[in-house]
């Protein structure tokens, strides 16, 4: 059953230096993912990737694909949670994809961007049951600005966390205000009962 695999919370976020000028933009994406103890306690963990050429929207993909590959990397099954400032990623796993499968992973309007990053990303959230939800970014939600701080400096130092590691959201939170930077409440965890999942992803070649 859906409803007995257990909860994860995960916030993403994606970064070009550059975006869209000539020449190669470096990129990076990166994750934070937070699990509930049955005594209430928070665990969580961080992952970051880059590359040297990209763009914002490779990136976000590549937000997803590689939060999925960690997750299930030992054939778990999770509900998530995925929380991302990026419509791109909620648009299109949310709508555009199941329109796209129908025609046979092809558009009236040309060919389909990322078209192999969005098999990837499809890939390996497909297993698990995921709720797609978008924030506002550089909103002062605090796990979406650590995510998004994760990802600008994987992109600026071109390196990558080799998988899910100790998470430094709390070190990172408390330097974040002690240096005025303006920030909510953290968000809670999500409520179990209340989860509702996105509908399944459409097969992929």
């Amino acid at each position: 059953m859906t409803t007995e695999l257990p909860l994860v919370s995960v916030y993403a976020d994606e970064s070009c230096l550059g975006n869209g000028k000539e020449g190669a933009n470096p990129g990076g994406a990166g994750v934070l993912i937070e699990y509930r103890h049955g005594d209430g306690r928070i665990s969580r963990r961080d992952l970051w990737v880059s590359e040297p050429a990209t763009t914002n929207n490779r990136m976000a993909l590549r937000s997803v694909s590689e939060t999925f590959l960690a997750l299930g990397a030992k054939g778990q099954r999770f509900r998530v949670q995925f929380t991302t400032d990026s419509r791109y990623i909620v648009d299109g796993m949310t709508g555009w994809v199941f329109g796209w499968a129908r025609a046979g992973w092809k558009r009236k309007t040309g060919p389909i961007e990322n078209l192999p990053l969005w098999h990837d990303a499809i890939r390996a959230a497909a297993p698990h049951a995921v709720s797609w939800q978008w924030v506002r970014g550089h909103d002062g939600h605090p796990q979406n600005e650590y995510a998004n701080h994760l990802a600008t400096r994987a992109a600026a130092e071109q390196n990558t966390s080799g998988g899910a590691v100790d998470s430094a959201f709390e070190t990172w939170l408390a330097a974040y205000r002690a240096k005025g930077g303006r920030v909510s409440e953290i968000a809670p965890f999500p409520d179990g009962a209340a989860f509702k999942a996105s509908a399944s992803l459409p097969r992929v070649p």
